[in-house]
């Protein structure tokens, strides 16, 4: 921008000691002036892309990065927090508008030494020129600043409607079959139409705006342009300038026009910036709902696991069903027996929210419905630590427990077929039973299953209770579940009533109490 500065003033020199004055050596000399200036503005512009380009990606993958982490850092806590809409919002749109951010700040410095050069230059030869522009650069900025609130007050009311829309495409996307089996698309369709025409609106008035504000860019500069030849014309007429510093005059007034717009464009960017930073900061500033210690004593294998919260104790070696009226209070505990919510969960004695939260992962799985089946190789997705790379049999038992081999004999390829669109080709029943593989390939210390059978029929969750209870024999399984055929199949059962343990025992102790009798009618009852 500098060298593009200068131009104007070596163009002035030679019309003045080169034409004007006749000159040819120094027409010469200062025609050879503009074009070392023209190759050395190429070369720079040439190295301030690739800057603004590694600087501009370098903030977007970093703002991924930060955010992919808080995300691992956060867990389960996550989706209680933020929507999905509102992670891929910034997944796919905010971080480029931070990256943007990165490069009209490098064109905003170019621009603002383009300017500060331009008129030390004016000041020098025409204090009056000088003074207009110096005058007139802060009053075209503070009048774009002040045209630029408006638009920062639509975009963030666009933004927050674009991941409304986006949460509900990505809700229905996700329930599509269960909405096509109750007939219940077209209302989310006219529902899913309300919400996009608000988001049309809401962006056609952004445009609106938009559209004036690039109106206004233009023409302050041009005012500001028109005003500089004016003065400039009469002082020529004067004798206070030269026709060759006229020359000059007007090419810093037209080129003007490029460092200001940039100024101003700087202010949008930041504007559209500062919305998508305040989004990303709703992710990276949330806190997980448990504190992860560091306890360098780790409890022995074979260790009791304790909720005090609703008085469950999990013994060692064995599988224990937990029961009750309301899934809500059993998912709770299933959390906090996983240190994904803040408790006085313990193992072996040590509170969980002491350990380090890499061994509770390892010693502790908690794998529910809202667990997801990520697209690509099959055979990885369920066997994540690749156990079964040299041989298939652990895998082929995971999936003779699960009661899965009819999900592979109707796929071509079987284990080598790919998932895609997370698994939604996968009906609930099947989605159920390739997550209940997944978590045995996993062989966890301690696995714990939140209601791993609801989806299927009744003889298919008798043969899964079965063989679940002979594949785990002699470690630690806990399952909740609502469903007496899960609960007749187990080691010992536990009833709770409103987060508490009231009971337990086996499934015949239990039928004589009628907490547990009426959630098995219940469940009787159910088609």
């Amino acid at each position: 921008m500098a060298a593009q500065a200068l131009i104007p003033a070596a163009v002035g020199r030679a019309v003045d000691t080169g034409i004007i004055g006749r000159d040819q050596r120094d027409l010469i000399a200062w025609g050879g002036g503009v074009l070392a200036l023209g190759v050395l503005q190429a070369v720079t512009s040439i190295m301030r892309d690739r800057c603004a380009l590694t600087g501009s990606l370098g903030a977007a993958y970093l703002t991924m990065n930060l955010v992919t982490r808080q995300a691992c850092r956060l867990g389960a806590t996550l989706t209680k927090r933020v929507s999905a809409g509102e992670v891929l919002t910034v997944g796919v749109g905010d971080i480029t508008q931070i990256g943007g951010v990165m490069n009209a700040i490098d064109q905003g410095i170019a621009a603002l030494a383009a300017v500060v050069l331009v008129s030390a230059i004016m000041l020098a030869t025409s204090w009056q020129l000088g003074l207009l522009v110096l005058l007139g650069v802060p009053a075209i900025a503070w009048a774009t600043g002040l045209s630029m609130r408006p638009m920062h007050h639509r975009q963030a009311r666009l933004r927050e409607q674009q991941t409304e829309l986006t949460t509900r495409a990505v809700d229905t996307a996700s329930g599509l079959r269960v909405l096509i089996g109750i007939g219940g698309e077209a209302l989310f369709t006219e529902r899913f139409r309300t919400v996009a025409h608000r988001v049309r609106d809401a962006a056609v008035s952004v445009a609106y705006l938009d559209a004036v504000l690039v109106s206004i860019r233009t023409l302050l500069p041009g005012l500001l342009v028109l005003a500089v030849v004016w003065v400039g014309a009469r002082d020529v007429l004067s004798h206070r300038i030269t026709s060759g510093q006229l020359v000059a005059f007007y090419a810093y007034a037209v080129f003007l026009t490029i460092p200001l717009g940039r100024l101003t464009g700087m202010a949008a960017q930041f504007t559209s910036g500062h919305v998508a930073a305040r989004r990303v900061l709703r992710i990276l500033t949330a806190e997980p709902e448990s504190v992860r210690g560091s306890l360098d004593r780790s409890p022995g294998e074979d260790s009791v696991l304790v909720d005090p919260g609703s008085g469950l104790v999990v013994f060692p070696g064995r599988m224990t069903t937990v029961t009750g009226a309301v899934p809500a209070d059993l998912a709770v505990i299933a959390d906090r027996l996983g240190n994904y919510a803040d408790s006085d969960a313990t193992l072996g004695g040590v509170a969980l929210k002491d350990l380090p939260a890499a061994d509770i992962r390892h010693r502790i799985l908690v794998t529910g419905n809202d667990a997801r089946l990520f697209s690509g190789w099959l055979r990885a997705e369920l066997d994540p630590g690749d156990r079964a790379r040299d041989n298939d049999g652990a895998l082929r038992a995971a999936i003779a427990v699960a009661s899965a081999d009819d999900i592979f004999q109707a796929r071509p390829d079987g284990l080598a077929g790919v998932i895609a669109g997370s698994g939604r080709e996968f009906s609930g029943g099947e989605q159920q039973r390739l997550r209940l593989v997944r978590a045995l390939m996993a062989d966890p210390e301690i696995l714990v299953l939140v209601d791993p059978t609801n989806a299927l029929d009744a003889h298919t969750e008798a043969r899964v209770a079965q063989r679940l209870h002979d594949y785990r024999a002699g470690r630690t399984t806990v399952v909740f579940t609502t469903s007496p055929v899960m609960s007749s199949r187990t080691d010992r059962l536990v009833l709770v009533d409103n987060g508490k343990v009231v009971a337990e025992g086996t499934h015949a102790d239990l039928l004589a109490d009628d907490r547990y009798r009426s959630i098995v009618a219940r469940e009787g009852d159910q088609p």
